[in-house]
C-alpha cells in the first residue's frame, strides 16, 4: 500500500489511469495516426519517430513501444527529482497507454483531416483532463516541464510545454507536408481547450476555505505542504456565527491532494478555488517543500541548504528552533 492512500483511493486512481490511457490510445489509433496528425508531448514524438523511421529507413517500430522507451529515462528523472508517488502513477499510465496502442487496431473512422484533428484532440483531452483532476499525469512532458520549472523558478511549465510541442510540430511540417503541422495545431488547440474545461490551465491556484476546524486544518496542511497559510477571522452573513477563512496558494498538481485533505478534516467546509495569474513573493517548489519538511523533523542537511538557499534555510532553522524551545 502506498503511504497516504487508502485501498479505495488507490483503486480509484488505478481505474482513472486505465481510462486515461485507453482514451489517449483510442484518440491516436482511430483519429490522429491514420491522418498523420500528431499527438501532444512524448506520444506525438513517438508517432513522428515511427513515421520517419518507416519512410526513410523502412524500419517499423510500433508507436506503443516507442512511447514506453522514450518515457523510461523521463520516469527515472521524475522518480529522483519530481516525486515518487506522482511519477509512479504517471508511469503506470504510460505503460497502459503503450499496451492499448499495441492491441488497438489502427482504423480510421473518417478520411476528413479536420474531423480527425478535432476528435483526436478532444478524446485525448478527456483522458488527460480526468487524469489531472485526480492527481495523475499521463507522463512525458509533464515530468520534464515540472523539472525544468524547478530549475528555473521564474518560468512557468506552460512555456516548456509550448516549446517542446512546437519542436514536434515544426519537424512534422519540415519532414512532411505543412498541412499536417497546421492540422496538428488545430488538434492541440482543441486538446488544450477541453483540458481547461475539465481541469485547469492555470499552474497556480488560490484555495480559500471557510471552516470551523481551522486549527486542525492548518496543522494538517502544514504537515503535508510547505505552503504559507493566511488565517482570516470571518463570520457567517446569515447566522453571524464565527468562522475562520484559510487562504493558501498551491500548484495545480496539488489540487487533488488538498481537496482530499480538506474533505477529511472538515466535510462541511466551504472551499473556493481561484485561478492565480501571478505571484509576487516566495512560492516553494515541491522539492523545496520536502526540504522544509525534513528540517521540521530535525534533518538539517547540506542538501536542504542547497535546495532552499542560505537565506531560506536560516529562516526555517530559526523558526523550527524557536518552536521546539516553546
Amino acid at each position: 500500500m502506498l503511504p497516504g492512500f487508502t485501498f479505495g483511493e488507490l483503486i480509484k486512481k488505478l481505474v482513472i489511469a486505465v481510462c486515461a490511457a485507453f482514451l489517449c490510445a483510442l484518440s491516436m489509433n482511430l483519429f490522429l495516426v491514420p491522418a498523420h496528425v500528431y499527438a501532444a508531448g512524448i506520444n506525438g514524438a513517438a508517432q513522428l519517430i515511427s513515421d520517419i523511421l518507416l519512410d526513410s529507413a523502412h524500419i517499423h517500430l510500433s508507436i506503443g513501444l516507442l512511447v514506453l522507451i522514450l518515457n523510461l529515462p523521463i520516469a527515472l528523472l521524475g522518480w529522483f527529482k519530481v516525486g515518487k508517488s506522482f511519477t509512479l502513477f504517471s508511469f503506470i499510465t504510460v505503460v497502459l497507454t503503450s499496451f492499448f496502442l499495441t492491441i488497438l487496431p489502427i482504423h480510421p473512422l473518417s478520411s476528413d483531416l479536420l474531423l480527425n484533428s478535432i476528435f483526436g484532440g478532444m478524446i485525448s483531452a478527456i483522458g488527460v483532463g480526468v487524469a489531472l483532476k485526480y492527481g495523475i499525469s499521463t507522463g512525458g512532458l509533464d515530468i520534464i516541464a515540472i523539472y525544468l520549472t524547478r530549475r528555473n523558478r521564474n518560468a512557468s511549465s506552460g512555456k516548456y510545454f509550448l516549446i517542446l510541442n512546437g519542436i514536434i510540430i515544426v519537424i512534422a511540417g519540415a519532414v512532411y507536408e505543412w498541412q499536417y503541422a497546421l492540422y496538428t495545431l488545430i488538434s492541440r488547440f482543441v486538446n488544450s481547450y477541453v483540458i481547461d474545461m475539465i481541469h485547469t490551465k492555470y499552474q497556480k491556484l488560490t484555495v480559500m476555505t471557510v471552516t470551523n476546524e481551522s486549527k486542525r486544518l492548518t496543522k494538517a496542511i502544514q504537515d503535508q505542504f510547505d505552503r504559507g497559510i493566511t488565517v482570516i477571522p470571518s463570520y457567517g452573513g446569515f447566522t453571524g456565527s464565527k468562522k475562520t477563512t484559510l487562504m493558501i496558494v498551491i500548484s495545480h498538481y496539488e489540487l487533488y491532494k488538498i481537496e482530499r485533505l480538506i474533505k477529511a478534516i472538515d466535510p462541511n467546509a466551504f472551499t473556493n478555488i481561484l485561478e492565480t495569474n501571478k505571484i509576487i513573493g516566495t512560492f516553494h517548489t515541491e522539492e523545496q517543500q520536502r526540504a522544509v519538511q525534513a528540517m521540521k523533523h530535525g534533518e538539517h542537511t547540506q542538501k536542504a541548504q542547497k535546495t532552499l538557499g542560505y537565506q531560506d534555510y536560516e529562516h526555517f532553522q530559526k523558526l523550527f528552533h524557536s518552536s521546539a524551545v516553546k
